[in-house]
């Protein structure tokens, strides 16, 4: 299963990033904590997601259940209070984890990607629309819990020189 322990082993996450609501001009930075269980005896990874964007008192959670493992795909389905659940398909490689969600039903669709960076974090890329346009865009870094944040892709790591 590659090298990816994000989602494939359990563990926390932590991250930080920023949300763009098209309704809204400013950023909205946010904090994330991902807790991923060990898979069960049918085979599923069973997380979940807690979202605290600065300035706002409630925290939004989504719990998320990966499964149908298979060489480079997988299922997963999402729920919050917000959507109810949703059923969505995910892909892998050795770079990269996705996985996207589409039901015109509920008319909310939708995709995640995570990028594996050479220090273990992963930069992550986000985009949700619902039926009345409505469209959230996320930019994040989610990193292994108790590891120290790590330093953006555009800024010099501490061995390294500034040209």
């Amino acid at each position: 299963m590659f090298n990816h322990s994000f989602i494939f082993s359990p563990g926390t996450w932590q991250g930080e990033g920023k949300i763009l609501l098209n309704m809204v001009e400013e950023e909205l930075i946010f904090n994330t904590n991902w807790a991923v269980q060990n898979r069960d005896f049918a085979g599923k990874v069973l997380s979940a997601q807690d979202i605290q964007i600065q300035g706002l008192s409630e925290n939004m959670r989504n719990e998320l259940t990966f499964y149908d493992f298979q060489a480079k795909t997988f299922s997963v389905d999402m729920e919050n209070q917000n959507i109810g659940r949703i059923v969505g398909t995910g892909v892998y490689d050795e770079h990269t984890i996705a996985w996207e969600f589409r039901n015109n039903d509920m008319n909310f669709e939708g995709y995640e990607t995570y990028i594996l960076q050479p220090d273990g974090s992963y930069a992550m890329k986000g985009e949700y629309v619902t039926s009345d346009q409505f469209r959230t865009q996320i930019e994040a870094r989610i990193w292994p819990h108790g590891k120290e944040t790590p330093p953006q892709a555009d800024e010099p790591h501490e061995n390294e020189e500034e040209p």
